[in-house]
């Protein structure tokens, strides 16, 4: 899946001067040390190339995040798709242009056998003692007992759909409903659309399926045959490819329901439309955005400094700032602290109320995404017979 690159003056590899020329910055930091920023000055300014989904890009307000943190993040978008990423990683330029990647989980072990990421330094990261414990359970964080991954941004997606022209919807059976033919999407990614295909399956019609999230490959077979017979039947407007196609079959009332992402629920009411997120029956597919070391980060002396960065991702800011923006969570009790201390900024009912709304997810029937499960070349495989079909 490839989205459009986000356009933003650090996502240059501007020489740590340059950027704070760029940025403006001056005097010193705020000091925020109660609410786990360093407060350093811009004297000791750092800069951080962070590689990183679309979706976890705050624009201008990485200023901001520089005047709390001290480190000045370059932001480069990785198009999401775990499998060009690892193979930039593996045989591109990606270490050594970048420092931090957030990326959805999975992957992580595979990269870290590989040499591609290093394990981080807890005792760098203390706002990490802030994370919610359900969320440092996520799989693919750890190997071998070291850290690999930090859990940063959290969420479960189902089902955006139109109210008004649908009533209330809790099932992924609209996807596949024959009335809806022409009428409804998915995303051309087997990361996300052949899992909530498998869970449709398993609950709904009680398919021989385990775990929709690593599937077999009979199971794999009998999820992918399912979607190729329902998109040769005509079923499906479109598979939907990037952050501003999905918005688009929203915006454009192309489309009745789809499968996909709730910042696009948010986004749909920026531009006043009636959408929204379902809570799903057959349960939500839970995903973790996680941070990883690069390599190149070490080799190039940048270590402490990206430490300090995922420090700062942890400390309320952020968290404050992309669920306003987005929806997304940074699972920490620290966003709520910063809006509190911050009434002219953030609301912190509303904080409050994202928390508990992400945390009610994980509360009921959740199906962890998998970016590498064990037959990750057969998905790929049944994946391009799909976009064939």
């Amino acid at each position: 899946m490839q989205r459009q690159q986000i356009s933003n003056p650090l996502s240059s590899n501007a020489s740590r001067r340059d950027m704070l020329k760029l940025m403006g910055l001056g005097g010193a930091a705020l000091g925020l040390g109660s609410l786990g920023f360093g407060g350093r000055s811009v004297a000791e300014e750092m800069s951080v190339a962070f590689w990183a989904t679309a979706t976890l890009d705050i624009a201008d307000k990485w200023q901001t995040f520089t005047e709390l943190t001290g480190v000045a993040p370059q932001f480069t978008d990785n198009g999401n798709d775990i499998g060009p990423v690892v193979a930039r990683l593996a045989a591109g330029n990606a270490n050594d242009l970048f420092d931090v990647g957030g990326f959805q989980g999975g992957a992580e072990k595979e990269l870290a056998k590989q040499g591609h990421i290093v394990p981080w330094d807890l005792s760098k990261i203390p706002n990490y003692a802030s994370v919610w414990q359900w969320a440092k359970d996520i799989p693919y964080l750890k190997l071998d007992g070291q850290q690999i991954g930090i859990p940063t941004v959290v969420n479960a997606d189902s089902i955006i759909y139109r109210p008004d022209k649908l009533g209330k919807v809790d099932s992924y059976g609209v996807i596949f409903d024959p009335k809806l033919k022409g009428r409804v999407a998915m995303e051309d990614a087997w990361i996300n659309s052949a899992i909530f295909t498998a869970m449709y399956l398993k609950e709904a019609e009680n398919k021989p399926i385990n775990d929709p999230g690593n599937l077999s490959e009979s199971e794999l077979g009998l999820v992918m045959e399912f979607l190729i017979k329902h998109k040769t039947d005509g079923q499906f407007r479109t598979f939907w490819n990037g952050w501003e196609q999905g918005v688009q079959l929203v915006a454009n009332e192309e489309v009745d329901a789809m499968t996909g992402w709730e910042p696009i629920v948010y986004e749909g009411r920026k531009r006043g439309l009636q959408v929204e997120y379902a809570a799903p029956v057959e349960g939500y597919e839970g995903w973790g955005n996680n941070t990883v070391l690069l390599k190149g980060a070490v080799d190039r002396g940048t270590a402490d400094a990206a430490h300090a960065f995922v420090n700062g991702l942890l400390g309320g800011f952020y968290g404050c700032e992309l669920g306003a923006t987005r929806g997304y969570m940074v699972p920490t009790d620290k966003n709520l602290e910063y809006a509190k201390a911050h009434p002219d900024a953030y609301k912190a009912d509303e904080v409050e109320k994202l928390g508990k709304h992400v945390q009610a997810k994980f509360a009921g029937k959740v199906y962890w995404q998998n970016t590498r499960p064990d037959n990750f070349q057969l998905y790929e495989e049944w994946w391009q017979k799909l976009r064939n079909a």
